[in-house]
């Protein structure tokens, strides 16, 4: 009798969890489907039926010119002969990329030196980068900013990523993968003759691309949405990324219309969601099998 009490407690305890879930997921789905919508309806139908219903009425027609009329509206760059929106994305894309270069690279180097390399107070040197996550952002923006004034690297692409080429968090993360590692591996190696970086490359890295491959993401993600260091470091309009140019876009003549604000945001999100797609296994398994081993 007890053993049937159970199973439907169980069952419905399930339930509610999936429940929970799924509720979680449309409430994270929907905003991104109804910008997608109303970014393909016309002028009108955005305006006199902004949230319901979020499909075109009746016999109209996808608007997907839409996107090329927000890509013409963001202005003309005159350096490039070409629309602002197009020299915003490049700027996003060399900016994302090297800044996720470097804090892989960085933390990769950093991760091994702390787990692999005997070093005079490594745990309390660790400890001194964990500190720094601590510090708010804002307290060292207006040095940052000034460094970058006196180092001559305003308004250009030193600005933008040289700040963010190491991450404490990927290294802390890295580091926690690097942990997992048997040390036998280590003293195999070393009695083969392999050195660190032979043993860091064919050996280490290898093993440790889910944890990897989470840095690189979650950096490629911060350096695409970052919004104000972008804005107080450039000043000219051909050195602006997507987020800062999104901004230009809603206060100019574009802003006006509720389908173009939409459909310059569904242009944004989109690569985030196409990275995500293609890295999303290694990502599961990086945030899952990282432990918290010191």
């Amino acid at each position: 009798m007890s053993a049937k009490n159970k199973h439907p407690q169980f069952s419905i305890s399930r339930a509610l969890i999936y429940a929970i879930l799924i509720l979680g997921a449309l409430a994270s789905v929907l905003p991104f489907a109804y910008m997608l919508m109303t970014a393909l309806k016309t002028y009108g139908s955005a305006t006199t039926n902004n949230f319901w219903p979020w499909f075109p009425l009746g016999d109209e027609a996808l608007q997907w010119s839409n996107f090329t009329e927000t890509i013409e509206t963001s202005g003309k760059d005159n350096q490039w002969q070409t629309f602002l929106f197009i020299r915003y994305f490049v700027n996003s894309v060399v900016t994302s990329l090297a800044i996720v270069a470097g804090t892989v690279i960085t933390s990769i180097f950093a991760a091994y030196a702390l787990t692999h390399i005997n070093l005079p107070g490594r745990n309390l040197i660790f400890l001194l980068i964990l500190a720094t996550i601590m510090v708010p952002n804002d307290l060292t923006l207006v040095p940052k900013v000034v460094m970058m004034f006196q180092l001559q690297w305003y308004n250009t692409y030193l600005a933008l990523i040289v700040p963010f080429l190491a991450s404490v968090f990927g290294i802390f993360l890295i580091r926690q993968f690097f942990l997992q590692i048997p040390r036998d591996l280590f003293d195999a190696a070393r009695i083969d003759g392999a050195g660190h970086l032979r043993y860091l490359f064919t050996i280490v890295v290898p093993l440790s691309k889910p944890a990897i491959v989470t840095t690189a993401l979650l950096n490629f993600i911060w350096a695409w949405d970052n919004f104000k260091w972008p804005l107080l470091v450039t000043r000219d309009s051909s050195m602006r990324v997507l987020a800062v140019g999104m901004q230009q876009f809603l206060v100019s003549e574009g802003g006006t219309k509720v389908q173009l604000m939409m459909a310059f945001a569904a242009m944004v999100v989109v690569p985030i969601v196409i990275f995500y797609f293609f890295t999303q296994k290694y990502f599961t398994e990086g945030v899952i099998t990282t432990g918290i081993k010191g």
